[in-house]
């Protein structure tokens, strides 16, 4: 019953990642907590379908053209160091506060990415795009985060190519695939010498996951750019109020 339960949580998480190119294991955690996970292994057992998924759906973004290499190279650069530190330290904050943090980020990200830019906003994106170094630097941030919360990276990418960097909604998830796939190998490593994963966790959720990122690949092609940000914002924002919600009750 439970590795049937963990599939289904593969199938629904999977599409969402395929889609957005973001919230594999950041929402996988939540609701494998649900499900009676312990807190510790409900962070890191996403973790070994996410390398597969994240590649096997980069494929479908970088044949329709919605993937930025060069934004992808860098911030490759900028998180690898920041992944490792980040799961080394993973260790020391707690299961039950990291499972509380990662609540707290998607919700203020999700109401972010629902609100308008200013004025000047794609001029000011396009010059922060073209410095290699703010670019490299804040994927270093988001890198530290990945690693400290066992996650794929994507929910704090995502918003920052497209609300610093100015990349569309789906772009950003294309880009985002490749990031994610690199970025969790470290993570992955360094939480499976620490003991964190579940495999049998692990191994029905990436019967689900797997198959259904190609799904959502799919799909948000055919979604309008803007329209796409909102749904990923709104997502974000009701998903993680209602989880906040019951994680502190």
């Amino acid at each position: 019953m439970h590795f049937a339960e963990y599939v289904l949580a593969g199938l629904g998480v999977g599409v969402v990642f395929g889609m957005f190119g973001a919230g594999g294991s950041a929402f996988a955690t939540p609701i494998l907590a649900v499900l009676g996970v312990p807190a510790l292994l409900a962070v890191a057992s996403p973790l070994p379908a996410m390398v597969p998924a994240a590649f096997v759906s980069a494929r479908r973004f970088l044949r329709s053209g919605n993937l930025d290499r060069r934004v992808a190279r860098l911030a490759v650069y900028g998180g690898l160091p920041g992944t490792v530190l980040g799961a080394l330290a993973s260790k020391i904050v707690g299961g039950d506060r990291l499972l509380v943090l990662s609540g707290l980020l998607l919700f203020v990200i999700g109401v972010r990415l629902l609100l308008p830019d200013r004025a000047g906003a794609t001029g000011r994106a396009t010059r922060r795009r073209d410095n290699t170094t703010m670019v490299v630097g804040a994927s270093f941030g988001v890198g530290l985060l990945t690693g400290l919360l066992a996650n794929g990276g994507g929910f704090l990418l995502v918003p920052l190519f497209v609300l610093v960097l100015g990349l569309t909604a789906v772009e950003a998830a294309g880009t985002s695939m490749v990031v994610v796939g690199i970025l969790t190998v470290p993570t992955l490593a360094i939480h499976w010498a620490l003991g964190h994963i579940d495999w049998t966790v692990a191994a029905g959720f990436a019967l689900g996951l797997i198959p259904a990122s190609l799904v959502g690949a799919g799909l948000i092609q055919h979604v309008p750019a803007e329209r796409a940000r909102k749904a990923f914002g709104l997502m974000l924002a009701v998903f993680s109020t209602w989880f906040l919600i019951r994680q502190l009750s």
